[in-house]
């Protein structure tokens, strides 16, 4: 099936919104007790995930989807082609503008899986769709002209 710009096949598919849902247990919440979890797909084939992890100082708390793509970045992943977020939602709440922009940055046509509680099919969307009119490092060169 196609995601976005991504062929992804519904196995793999399966796999990434599994994985989120396993990291979400993992999230560190103790004051919105809102856990979440992300898992991207490399374009290389391999996967990597993050959750939420909140901080007392709360501007600090990182979210699970920068904390996924910075697990790929340390991994030396530079382009991601999927992400799947979950979320304890019923209709999986969509990524901070912060994870957009921060998602545009390795994968600006990625697919992106929404996953809900209880839900067994993952909603999908594009990151295109989510963040139309990115912010890229291309303006940034058209700038310093």
């Amino acid at each position: 099936m196609t995601r976005g710009d991504v062929r992804l096949p519904d196995d793999l598919v399966a796999r990434l919104c599994a994985a989120a849902r396993a990291v979400q247990r993992q999230a560190y919440a103790p004051a919105s007790k809102f856990r979440v979890g992300a898992a991207v797909l490399a374009a290389d084939g391999r996967m990597f995930v993050g959750c939420n992890v909140e901080n007392a100082s709360f501007g600090l708390t990182i979210c699970a989807e920068r904390a996924a793509v910075c697990a790929a970045v340390a991994a030396g992943a530079r382009r991601l082609g999927a992400v799947a977020i979950a979320t304890p939602l019923a209709r999986a709440a969509r990524p901070c503008g912060a994870c957009r922009q921060v998602l545009a940055e390795f994968g600006p046509r990625m697919a992106v899986l929404l996953v809900g509680r209880g839900r067994s099919r993952c909603e999908h969307t594009t990151l295109a769709a989510l963040l139309p009119e990115q912010f890229t490092f291309a303006d940034v060169r058209r700038g310093r002209r």
